[in-house]
């Protein structure tokens, strides 16, 4: 695997980071937990072996770790609630929400997962129409 930079921000742009490291996989995550989490119906996520490093804003940085599960933890801007990656203590991997990059990670998720907690209204397969901007 290549090793790569990436780098990326909160909504606000206050929490600024940059992640070192070689991309390990990216999924559309269709937990209960991660809808909550992000509002929508699935939370994009890109796993990269390597380090985490704040460039800004570090002290902003909060996290819910859900008392009950094993893995799930929220990490997100204090000021502008955007999620903001975090390191599992311990295991070299970073998990960066995909839409908190800046740059393209040159990987796309391979896979949806916990299909089986999907909303019945998201991402069915079924073709939408795209628009570039808001229609009219």
């Amino acid at each position: 695997m290549e090793t790569k930079t990436l780098t990326g921000s909160c909504l606000c742009g206050s929490i600024r980071y940059t992640v070192h490291g070689e991309t390990q996989r990216a999924f559309h995550c269709h937990c209960s937990r991660c809808r909550k989490a992000t509002g929508t119906g699935h939370a994009s996520n890109l796993f990269v072996a390597g380090t985490l490093t704040w460039d800004a804003g570090e002290s902003l940085v909060r996290h819910f770790k859900v008392p009950e599960a094993e893995r799930f933890t929220n990490a997100f801007c204090s000021e502008c609630g955007g999620r903001v990656p975090r390191s599992a203590a311990g295991s070299g991997m970073v998990m960066i929400p995909m839409g908190s990059l800046d740059d393209d990670p040159g990987i796309e998720p391979q896979a949806r997962i916990f299909q089986g907690s999907r909303a019945a209204w998201s991402c069915s397969g079924h073709a939408l129409p795209g628009f570039d901007a808001m229609p009219g």
